[in-house]
């Protein structure tokens, strides 16, 4: 199934962040060309039915994680910081082949509640940490299911938890959080009602759960594209005591790059923070990129045209018309704060365009140490072949576009879950078994 391959070598002198010493970073041309490979996964089992036991019928599965013992792991529920303490929340386990063994949690206000969750993760051991914005805390749940405690983060009352996407480390006892996974990231109120400081990069952060309150630890800052600032995309309807609480604040331009992250075997990190084709894996212990993986793909450019097709096609899916933008929707509560008047209003912002279409869609890593990685397709926002590689820089080869998706979750000895849709939009999860070469 692998093709061998032999690649270029270019080793290049790059600055070390917050150092002036510089450092050797190995760069490695991959081919240019794809080399066929066919999805030859075995399915393992599936869960989720229309009708059946409760533990078998899913509201919405959110997310799905493994641990070491092959055990499934499904957040059934929506998640999200928007949502109330309302609906179906819950965690339900099966077992390597596919049996039921447990459910646990439950939506409400309580230790062991679910209040607004924003992300949810299992570690090798059977962990779980679940993101609760309503508690402005990690959850943690033993293997069993129990509730044992809850790791404060420190976000201000009133703010939201910033780790709307979680990565566990393969080690044990942290996860890593950030702005990646597609997750623009969230600004949070500080304790004077006013807008927290900017960041100037995309960071990975690796979460201790150890104590009563989180440890954080930056891993890798991943670069964060210019941005301006969002008064001056705001519409002329904003009042005028309204627009310093956006004089700080920025959103993403449409097209740009998204930090892609994942994590290696030994607690190492491979990610993409740019518009080309171009893979950093950072060692574990390390905050400098010790090698860089690359292939030949250019960017698109965003032309007017570019720009045109894409406001046609959302206008045509929202099914109204206009010019690009978006409504942003404030509710003033209670007295004002800080500079933040306690008034409501729906105001729209300009979208603005990044200058090209980034080449890397999305991106993640095996137990064994694979990473997959999709390609843009045809179109500037669609999926297209996914590549195969490794850490060193072998490159296996690339699933034809349609071929398969990136799995929703992987697991030991090459389990893989996928979460799917029927046509009546009755979800179930597929663990399928990958074969060696691209686990």
């Amino acid at each position: 199934m692998t093709t061998p391959c032999i690649p270029r070598l270019a080793v290049g002198i790059v600055f070390g962040l917050g150092s002036p010493a510089l450092q050797a970073q190995e760069v490695i041309d991959l081919p240019s060309r794809d080399t066929r490979i066919e999805p030859e996964f075995e399915e393992v089992y599936r869960v989720g039915v229309l009708e059946g036991e409760p533990w078998e019928m899913f509201a919405h599965v959110n997310s799905v994680a493994f641990d070491a013992q092959g055990n499934l792991y499904v957040f059934d529920g929506d998640m999200g910081v928007g949502l109330l303490s309302s609906g179906s929340l819950r965690v339900v386990v099966f077992d390597a082949a596919g049996g039921f063994l447990r459910e646990f949690g439950s939506a409400g206000g309580g230790p062991g509640e679910f209040n607004r969750p924003v992300s949810f993760t299992v570690l090798r051991d059977g962990t779980t940490v679940v993101s609760d914005a309503g508690h402005r805390a990690y959850q943690i749940f033993d293997a069993s299911g129990t509730f044992e405690r809850m790791v404060r983060t420190g976000a201000a009352p009133g703010g939201a938890v910033v780790s709307a996407t979680l990565l566990p480390d393969p080690r044990g006892g942290a996860v890593f959080s950030g702005a990646f996974g597609g997750n623009p990231g969230v600004t949070v109120a500080s304790a004077g009602g006013g807008p927290v400081a900017l960041p100037t990069s995309r960071p990975v952060v690796r979460v201790g759960l150890d104590g009563e309150a989180v440890k954080e630890d930056t891993v890798v800052h991943g670069w964060l594209p210019p941005r301006t600032g969002l008064n001056d995309r705001l519409s002329n309807d904003v009042p005028a005591d309204l627009r310093p609480m956006f004089a700080q604040l920025s959103v993403p331009t449409v097209f740009e790059p998204q930090l892609l992250v994942g994590v290696l075997p030994d607690g190492g990190i491979v990610h993409s923070d740019s518009s080309a084709y171009a893979l950093k894996v950072t060692p574990a212990g390390t905050m400098e990129a010790a090698r860089i993986l690359q292939r030949p793909f250019p960017p698109e450019p965003v032309t007017p045209s570019v720009q045109q097709e894409y406001e046609e096609r959302r206008s045509a899916a929202r099914g109204a018309g206009g010019t690009a933008g978006y409504n942003m929707m404030v509710r003033g509560r209670g007295p004002r704060r800080g500079n933040i008047p306690p008034v409501s209003g729906s105001f729209r912002i300009e979208e603005r365009y990044y200058r090209e279409v980034p080449v890397l869609r999305s991106l993640a890593a095996t137990w064994d140490g694979r990473i997959w990685v999709q390609r843009r397709g045809d179109e500037p926002l669609s999926d297209g072949p996914i590549d195969i590689l490794s850490p060193e820089g072998e490159y296996v080869g690339t699933y034809r576009t349609g071929a398969t998706e990136i799995p929703d979750a992987f697991g030991p000895d090459g389990r893989a879950a996928f979460i799917e849709l029927d046509d009546f939009d009755v979800a179930s999860v597929v663990v399928r078994r990958l074969p060696t070469d691209v686990r």
